[in-house]
């Protein structure tokens, strides 16, 4: 895993068009991006990629730190000078240091990351130079220009994926490799060239978006120099010992003053913030209007330190490994309340239900209104068989707040775990509220699916269930379900006509797919693509 994910995240900033590149040798006199690609495209091939980024295990799907992280992500859009453009924030399991931006507005993060970073204006301030890339068109420049020169632009980045896979195994998987490497040895070194000029833009944009997102300007230069430590720890390694974020960011020491400059003159004022909403004045440009005070003072969410734990823990490559890393802490220092959520997300990782249990009893009564620690507490009273005491605290947090999504689906898997009929209903009815909004919600459907299965609805089981396998990144195996579940002789009109719907929608993506070569070998091993 460590050896492949920072090829993939690479070529995913490169490949995807060579991803920040611009062309110096000639005047830029008007940019054709969004010619080329539309927006519905880029935001298809954004959400292939996500998908097949799924497909292949990287993506770790979390509806409580899918929250914070969305929530931290569209604060900074909202400061952004182009607040309209649709941005999807995502979370890889990888711990090494990285993130990346591709079409569409898809923005993903390294586990790695979140842990390195020691508060959530550092993590902040990488998003907005992610978003800067994706609102001042560095990204869809390259990719239209790799298009121009018949570069495949999803091919490249799930190509990229697929050969890492193989990278170990069979001669066809070399030869994929070998392939891939001469295009990626190009791309590399347009990166190389033509980079500088939009990480410097992405760097200025970004530490306006801090400010003006109500984060420290100096979060960035600090996660910086965070980089700079790691690499001085990891003198005399190979290249490949760098924090992946480095090999497609690469860090001076004038780009580090630059940003502590630009943060100063922030602070102090000498600089006008542009912003993008609430407009006070009509007269005034867009981007000259003064930041509101609202926004100024928003600030950060307050649930990094949770963020980060949970993270740990699900990152983990096994959670014995979770526990472990928390006894080396508790060895060192005593372990503060979001280390000791942390550690009670482990033991429940593990069965140690009454450890964890005994461990969250006291943390939610120190902090009863902190959602995390009673959606874990929750979790542990059930899976302990305190399952009234589980119920009345999750229905009573529902009545506060219905429609919370996180807090749904917890409670719906949490049903689901039951594995009766009683529950899978109760389950439907949590969720109900979500379903119109929960169409692209892999977490959703998944809960949707499994709650439909128990509570005796076939027919919505099978489509929340093809929706996921759509969602994960097995569009082929989508279409088969589909295509089963329509067989089926007690579908009425409505059901009926959503399936078709559905395998309308899903046909031209699959036909996408194969015509850039990615093709689903599960389907084609067991012969099912008869649709």
């Amino acid at each position: 895993m460590n050896l492949r994910l920072p090829l993939c995240a690479l070529l995913l900033t490169l490949a995807t068009g060579a991803g920040h590149a611009q062309d110096r040798r000639l005047p830029d006199i008007g940019s054709s991006a969004g010619n080329v690609l539309s927006p519905a495209k880029q935001a298809e091939y954004g959400a292939m990629v996500l998908a097949q980024l799924r497909h292949e295990g990287y993506v770790l799907d979390d509806p409580l730190l899918d929250g914070w992280l969305n929530e931290v992500g569209q604060r900074l859009v909202a400061a952004s000078d182009r607040p309209q453009q649709p941005f999807t924030f995502f979370l890889l399991r990888d711990r090494q240091i990285n993130a990346f931006a591709t079409l569409g507005g898809y923005v993903g993060v390294n586990s790695g990351l979140v842990l390195a970073a020691a508060r959530e204006d550092e993590l902040a301030g990488v998003l907005a130079h992610e978003i800067s890339h994706v609102t001042q068109q560095h990204v869809l420049r390259g990719a239209e220009k790799a298009q121009r020169e018949s570069l495949p632009i999803l091919l490249a980045t799930l190509g990229a994926i697929v050969a890492a896979q193989k990278a170990g195994g069979t001669s066809s998987g070399d030869a994929a490799s070998a392939a891939l490497m001469t295009g990626f040895g190009l791309l590399q070194q347009r990166q190389i060239d033509y980079t500088r000029d939009n990480e410097a833009e992405a760097d200025r944009i970004g530490i306006r978006l801090l400010a003006n997102a109500g984060y420290d300007p100096e979060a960035m230069a600090d996660f910086f120099q965070t980089l700079q430590g790691v690499v001085r720890m990891n003198q005399g390694d190979e290249r490949s010992a760098l924090p992946a974020y480095l090999q497609t960011h690469p860090l001076t020491l004038a780009r580090i003053s630059e940003a502590r400059e630009r943060a100063d003159k922030l602070v102090s004022g000498r600089l006008v913030l542009p912003v993008t909403a609430g407009n006070s004045n009509p007269l005034l440009p867009a981007n000259l209007q003064p930041a509101s005070a609202s926004r100024l003072t928003q600030g950060p969410t307050g649930e990094f330190i949770w963020a980060r734990e949970r993270l740990r823990v699900l990152s983990a490559t096994t959670p014995a490994q979770a526990l472990a890393e928390y006894r080396q802490m508790a060895s060192k220092q005593p372990l503060n309340a979001a280390q000791r959520y942390g550690l009670a997300l482990a033991q429940l990782q593990s069965g140690q239900n009454e450890d964890a249990l005994r461990e969250l009893q006291p943390l939610a009564r120190q902090h009863p209104e902190n959602l995390w620690l009673q959606i874990a507490l929750g979790q542990a009273e059930a899976r302990s068989g305190l399952l009234a005491e589980a119920d009345r605290r999750f229905d009573a947090l529902l009545a506060r707040m219905p429609g919370q999504r996180a807090l749904a689906l917890s409670y719906a898997r949490l049903l689901g775990e039951r594995n009766t009929r009683e529950a899978g209903q109760r389950a439907v009815e949590v969720l109900r509220p979500l379903l119109s909004q929960s169409a692209t919600d892999l977490a959703f459907q998944q809960a949707y699916a499994r709650a439909n299965e128990i509570a005796g609805d076939p027919v919505r089981a099978g489509e929340a269930w093809a929706e996921a396998a759509y969602l994960s990144g097995r569009p082929e195996q989508a279409l088969v379900q589909l295509n089963n579940l329509k067989k089926r002789t007690d579908l009425d009109y409505y059901a009926r006509a959503r399936i078709d719907a559905r395998i309308a929608a899903i046909t031209p993506v699959v036909l996408e797919l194969r015509r850039q070569g990615v093709r689903d070998d599960t389907v084609n091993r067991l012969g099912l693509s008869d649709w």
